[in-house]
């Protein structure tokens, strides 16, 4: 699978693990309250016909008592575990126990329990031994009591009841709820499936968007590069000579794709400040004196402020800022030393200065290779990195071999293929 097929996949699948859990948990908690209602709504609806039928006898004395005894009685027999009949302040006046379930009706008894203080409907489930209980209090309303001191107007008495829910109703509402949540599952997995096309189809878009974008980056580096070369030469070979030699040392060093992709950009702007330097002084085909040398240094100030124009060229300041820093300090502009001068400088230093003893220049002629590297060795410890200086050492001949024999067009050729694959292979 492709990489981006992968990415997308991977994320989609993440999202719909998450939805699915979120929505899973949401359902099964509905459900169970649903549940709960349900079995409630079937416990209540005759609770509220025995606790109709109880209102005349709430009020009387022992013969209401007994009535009471006897409807709770023909209750227990039909439905419940318990029903118990309370006054108005809560009192238990009567009450029966099924006696088929006296030993469960005992162990619910002996569970904490406190009868509610309000007088709303309530419901408490729980299990026993196994099998699943509820318990439901439903006051009994009569709109001609008189209202007593902290009671609500209305409340002649109460009716408890405590029933086993029946497996069947209680397998039935699961079902149901198993279904919901199913069909849940089911929407946001034809969801997710729908949305990859979407969104590839989309990533795709902005790839190409994006790839654009860089291409024109990395045209107007190269462009901006040329440009600049071409102003101390005919040709731009410098540029993908120095980018090659440096592309190669940092692969040997180590240095991560960014990093590299960074030593590409400054080896083809590390002389960009070079656009305001005058002709004369730039062409100059003799040394330069040394006034002549302070403005010439002010080409990588220049370059600096040129690269602050544009965001993405800021990835060659590492080059262009310190490629004139020595390892000793006594380079320019800043005067680092040592390892505080950026990596992607030092290798590029030694790389420029590699090039230009070995190209033909305006003012000298081409050293060979033999010569070039005497002289690169004499600069380790004061202008170069001895670690990296040494690491070069094993690469600079084939190198050299490689560059110097081979024609102007396929330098650019392999250059080419280098940054596509630093820029471009992961798009």
């Amino acid at each position: 699978m492709h990489g981006i097929h992968r990415i997308i996949f991977n994320r989609l699948l993440a999202a719909w693990v998450v939805v699915s859990l979120l929505n899973g948990a949401a359902v099964s908690w509905l459900g169970v309250s649903r549940i709960d209602g349900q079995l409630v709504a079937l416990a209540t609806t005759e609770l509220l016909k025995t606790a109709a039928a109880s209102l005349p006898l709430l009020d009387r004395a022992e013969s209401g008592r007994i009535a009471l005894n006897q409807l709770a009685s023909d209750f227990v027999h039909q439905h419940a575990i318990a029903v118990e009949f309370r006054d108005r302040n809560r009192n238990k006046v009567a009450a029966a126990v099924n006696p088929l379930h006296a030993d469960l009706e005992q162990e619910i008894r002996n569970q904490a329990y406190s009868f509610p203080m309000d007088d709303d409907q309530h419901f408490k489930k729980f299990t026993v031994d196994g099998q699943i209980v509820l318990r439901v209090v439903v006051p009994v309303k009569d709109p001609a009591v008189v209202p007593v001191k902290d009671l609500a107007e209305g409340i002649a008495g109460y009716v408890e009841e405590t029933f086993l829910i029946d497996q069947e109703t209680l397998d039935r509402l699961r079902h149901e709820m198993m279904v919901t949540l199913l069909v849940v599952l089911f929407v946001v997995t034809l969801t997710t499936i729908c949305l990859y096309p979407v969104i590839l189809s989309l990533n795709r878009d902005v790839i190409r968007y994006s790839d654009d974008l860089l291409k024109g980056n990395v045209e107007l580096m190269e462009v901006l590069g040329s440009a600049i070369a071409k102003r101390d030469a005919t040709t731009n070979i410098h540029n993908f000579r120095v980018a090659s030699y440096a592309v190669r040392l940092a692969e040997k060093v180590g240095l991560n794709d960014d990093e590299i992709r960074d030593l590409i950009a400054g080896a083809f702007l590390h002389d960009v400040g070079k656009i305001g330097i005058s002709d004369n002084i730039l062409l100059k085909p003799g040394p330069l004196d040394a006034d002549e040398l302070e403005i010439m240094k002010t080409h990588v100030t220049l370059g600096v402020d040129i690269l602050r124009k544009s965001e993405w060229l800021q990835r060659a300041r590492d080059v262009v800022e310190y490629h004139h820093e020595r390892f000793d300090g006594s380079g320019y502009i800043m005067g680092l030393a040592g390892e505080a001068i950026p990596v992607n400088a030092r290798i590029f230093t030694i790389v420029d200065v590699f090039d230009a003893l070995t190209s033909k220049r305006p003012y000298k002629e081409a050293f060979p290779f033999a010569q070039a590297m005497t002289i690169l060795q004499q600069g380790v410890g004061t202008r170069f990195d001895p670690r990296l200086a040494a690491i070069f050492a094993g690469i600079a001949e084939d190198l050299f071999r490689e560059v110097s024999s081979t024609p102007e067009e396929v330098v650019e050729l392999r250059l080419h293929a280098l940054i596509a694959k630093y820029f471009f292979a992961s798009h």
